[in-house]
């Protein structure tokens, strides 16, 4: 038999850890891996942490489940690591439980859904940009620019130098250099 091993997380830094804590405690983790940074953001070093440091025959808790992932397409994929490592998952307060039977099939279910619903999300965003091309635009193309190499040529050839031409243009030297250099 593997270890517990508690995973917490709060948005903020002014948020607190310890009720998460208490609770991963109170189901016997023997470590817990904590960090307040938002679920959006993929760079989450103690998950990664943690999801590097479980071993075969492990269980992973989290309080909730939105603690773990913010997305169900980010939550498949840390279930698709915990599972490749043949590490289970239980989520204290929702009651999903994957060492049982049971809890494997509601966590199934759950990411079927989550699947299903990227899924049709990719698939109107994939019409959407298909009718867009037929009608001749391109969605992907990005804003237009808003000086060309020839506005820059003309504000150095008025001002006499990159610098006095950056700051007429309201723009950065770096950006009269690569303007300039573009073909």
């Amino acid at each position: 038999m593997g270890q517990q091993i508690g995973y917490a997380r709060v948005s903020s830094a002014g948020q607190s850890l310890d009720a998460q804590r208490d609770k991963l405690e109170a189901a016997g983790c023997e470590r817990i891996f904590a960090e307040k940074r938002s679920g959006r953001r993929s760079d989450r070093p103690e998950l990664a942490a943690m999801l590097d440091y479980v071993r075969e025959g492990d269980v992973v808790c989290v309080s909730k489940l939105d603690r773990l992932a913010r997305s169900m397409h980010d939550l498949i994929g840390t279930a698709k690591k915990l599972e490749e490592k043949k590490v289970d998952l239980r989520v204290l307060d929702q009651g999903i439980d994957t060492t049982t039977p049971e809890g494997r099939m509601t966590f199934h279910i759950l990411g079927a859904v989550a699947e299903f619903e990227w899924e049709i999300r990719k698939a109107r965003i994939d019409e959407s940009v298909a009718s867009l091309r037929a009608k001749g635009i391109e969605p992907f193309k990005g804003r237009p620019p808003k000086l060309r190499k020839e506005d820059v040529e003309r504000a150095v050839e008025e001002v006499g130098t990159k610098a006095g031409a950056a700051k007429k243009l309201g723009i950065s030297r770096d950006s009269v250099y690569r303007l300039l250099s573009a073909r």
